[in-house]
């Protein structure tokens, strides 16, 4: 498959609002860089663990590590903003208090205390610093706290479940999760998140922790009306593997169930899969069917490594799901 014909967003692309955290959401957006010509991610808040987790305890304003590695994966091209990308990720050394906190974590907690608590304004000034390529905003106003319901095989245990409060908590589990809630139930969500999926073309879920980082934003009432509103092309990437604690043996179409569970009106669109990780192609595209959607199969992961997205690839399956071409498995 052919890799991005730009470097850069173009003017005439679509307007995309990549949704998740983490990893996977800085795969997403170094995807869509070539193709859209408006870029805006949107980003979980409910890191409890790390740098962030300290920090939010320590401090009230927004967990901010997923939000540095979004400004990071959009910095711009030029030698100096790519400096200060890097400065932005690098991790403090020693045994100090200051020991492990990446540098962007801090800036980005200092500009919010600098604009009176305004995250977003803090955003904005650091993704100008950086000569970002698009927008990174929070997917609430406020540090979402994720609890999960999980099935258990502790024989004393004649619910079979237990309740676990916490993103951290929560991937490290080794029970399966059985449903899952963000608190407070109902946050604010800033009018720029719901302005940008007003006017988007395109909305992408995925790849990423899938009940950490993906379902959550599925789970604020006003995040989930404002996608089921919408009008975009609402386009969801499979991850490559199952991650442990989170969805252990969950096959592609697993994930993808787990996930219609929760659109509750968000429509969708396309469902885009690496084609060697999946091993059923018939009951994949059964489930995609069945939720109304197109199935783009197609070489998306990196060659060497751990399992990850290649951006370059992932860019040529987006750049289809866009033109409506199927993939090869969807015939």
């Amino acid at each position: 498959m052919p890799g991005p014909e730009a470097s850069v967003p173009t003017a005439s692309g679509p307007s995309v609002v990549a949704l998740g955290g983490g990893h996977g959401l800085a795969a997403a957006l170094a995807a869509w860089r070539p193709l859209a010509g408006e870029l805006t991610a949107v980003v979980t808040v409910a890191d409890d663990g790390g740098s962030s987790g300290r920090i939010r305890r320590e401090m009230p304003v927004l967990p901010p590590g997923d939000l540095r590695m979004a400004l990071a994966a959009l910095a711009g091209d030029e030698p100096r903003t790519r400096e200060m990308a890097t400065l932005l990720q690098h991790r403090l050394g020693g045994s100090g208090v200051l020991a492990g906190h990446p540098v962007g974590n801090l800036v980005l907690t200092g500009l919010t205390e600098m604009h009176g608590g305004d995250a977003v304004r803090a955003l904005d000034t650091l993704a100008d610093l950086l000569g970002a390529r698009g927008r990174v905003l929070p997917m609430a106003d406020v540090p979402l706290d994720l609890v999960a319901i999980v099935d258990t095989v502790d024989p004393d245990d004649p619910q079979r479940s237990r309740h676990i409060r916490g993103q951290v908590a929560i991937a490290a589990s080794p029970d399966r999760v059985r449903s899952i809630r963000v608190t407070p139930a109902d946050p604010p969500v800033h009018p720029d998140v719901l302005a940008a999926i007003a006017r988007a073309d395109v909305v992408s879920l995925g790849p990423g922790s899938w009940y950490t980082s993906v379902l959550p934003h599925l789970l604020v009432p006003r995040l989930r009306a404002a996608l089921a509103a919408s009008s975009a092309q609402v386009v969801v990437v499979l991850n490559l593997e199952p991650q442990a604690g989170e969805t252990d043996d969950f096959s592609p179409e697993q994930h993808l169930r787990v996930l219609q569970d929760h659109l509750q009106g968000v429509p969708l669109h396309t469902v885009i899969a690496d084609a060697d990780a999946v091993v059923d192609r018939r009951g994949l595209l059964s489930a995609v069917q069945g939720c109304g959607a197109t199935l783009v199969l197609a070489p998306v992961a990196a060659a060497d490594g751990p399992p990850r997205h290649d951006p370059e690839l992932l860019t040529g399956a987006l750049a289809s799901a866009l033109r409506g071409a199927p993939g090869a498995g969807a015939r």
